[in-house]
């Protein structure tokens, strides 16, 4: 049984644990010269809903734009030939910078449904034989 499908102890009812990667964002050199405001080395990184960055490190807002809605999905499991999975380097979006962005997951990490939200999960649904589904 799946971590998150496993029973609670003395209940019937599913965990509502979950795991996310911890993500870093690095700023990757090409042979291309950059021209935004990030250099190679420059990074940030992601431990669940909270991105952290570097003491007096600025980061560039429209690079930071574009690799937003990535994130979260590169936070998740995904399958071994997804895209998602293998392919770690995203180019800036500024078609003149030649600067890259590298996103490697570093850790896991467990949430509970509960401590990130109010939204009950649904009830478990009751299959023709009288078990969960």
């Amino acid at each position: 049984m799946s971590r998150s499908k496993r029973p609670l102890a003395g209940s019937t009812r599913p965990s509502d644990e979950f795991t996310l990667y911890d993500l870093r964002i690095e700023v990757v050199a090409t042979r291309r010269k950059m021209v935004c405001n990030h250099k190679a080395g420059d990074y940030f990184e992601l431990s669940g809903e909270n991105l952290r960055f570097p003491a007096s490190q600025t980061f560039p807002l429209y690079p930071l734009a574009a690799l937003l809605p990535l994130l979260p999905a590169k936070q998740r499991e995904t399958h071994p030939n997804d895209w998602m999975t293998t392919d770690l380097d995203i180019a800036c979006p500024d078609p003149h910078c030649g600067g890259r962005f590298r996103i490697t997951r570093t850790g896991r990490r467990t949430f509970r449904h509960g401590e990130v939200t109010v939204v009950p999960l649904p009830a478990p649904r009751i299959g023709r034989r009288g078990t969960s589904r």
